[in-house]
């Protein structure tokens, strides 16, 4: 597996890494391959893909530029996995997101996940919310002005037949979330920052909301976290961010394994 990493990451990349070695592969890493690749030399994408293809089984990379997996993908002869391309998506971190919302909640079907925090930008944010239209889950979305989920993306869960609602206060929908996904400003993605508070601070939970909130909600967060989500909460069993983590190892093990070794059709 080679693990092709044009952004900085720690969850993500580890536990790809930790899941080829626990199967049995190998891995060839970079975790600045603008740097330490011939993409410092000028080598599109496309051509540094196709040259990989040469040595590896499997491609795990994570890119600045929305689009550039599938671009990658079109250029490969091997299966190309998206880590996150800049602003777009983050699918295997949705399908551990599901994965633990299935574990901590139930089926998805009966949840009030409302997602909370920079929906603009949030690349984790787009890629579950598609995920969980297909189950019909009822979703709010939390933000401050500026950052709120891309209108493209919010009549697409609409026309799938969601419930969705916009708010602009945790406040208001504290006391109904089955899930609160929070997450953090994306302040790498801003050319303006607008006044926007980049510790996440605007919508941090709160004694107050953490008081409003049900018994057996569930916090979820992709991480790493800033201010969003104060440290005194970790000891809540309502925090499931650590234990969301740990899920992306067994998910993304199972999709490799599902990529590489195939069940036979039946």
């Amino acid at each position: 597996m080679g693990a092709v990493f044009f952004e900085p990451s720690t969850r993500t990349r580890f536990s790809f890494e930790a899941s080829m070695l626990r199967l049995g592969g190998n891995v060839i890493t970079t975790e600045n391959a603008g740097v330490f690749s011939s993409a410092q030399k000028g080598e599109s994408l496309p051509d540094s893909i196709r040259t990989l293809c040469c040595y590896l089984d499997v491609i795990v990379l994570r890119h600045f530029d929305d689009g550039s997996a599938a671009i990658a993908a079109a250029a490969s002869t091997v299966p190309v996995i998206n880590a996150g391309d800049g602003p777009g998506e983050h699918p295997t971190q949705a399908l551990l997101d599901l994965f633990t919302i299935l574990e901590e909640c139930g089926d998805p079907a009966k949840q009030h996940v409302v997602f909370v925090g920079d929906l603009k930008h949030g690349r984790t944010v787009h890629s579950l919310a598609r995920l969980l239209a297909m189950y019909g889950t009822c979703m709010s979305f939390v933000s401050p002005d500026g950052l709120r989920l891309p209108e493209r993306l919010l009549q697409e869960l609409i026309a799938a037949g969601c419930t969705v609602h916009e708010y602009g206060t945790l406040q208001e929908v504290a006391s109904t979330a089955d899930v609160i996904y929070m997450t953090r400003v994306q302040k790498e993605r801003f050319e303006d920052l607008g006044g926007i508070a980049l510790d996440g601070s605007s919508y941090a939970l709160t004694p107050e909301l953490v008081a409003a909130m049900k018994i057996d909600t569930v916090v979820m967060h992709p991480l790493p976290r800033n201010s969003e989500i104060p440290t005194w909460f970790d000891e809540d069993p309502r925090a499931a961010y650590f234990r969301q983590a740990q899920n992306g190892l067994y998910v993304r093990m199972a999709l490799l394994e599902e990529l590489l070794n195939p069940f036979p059709d039946e």
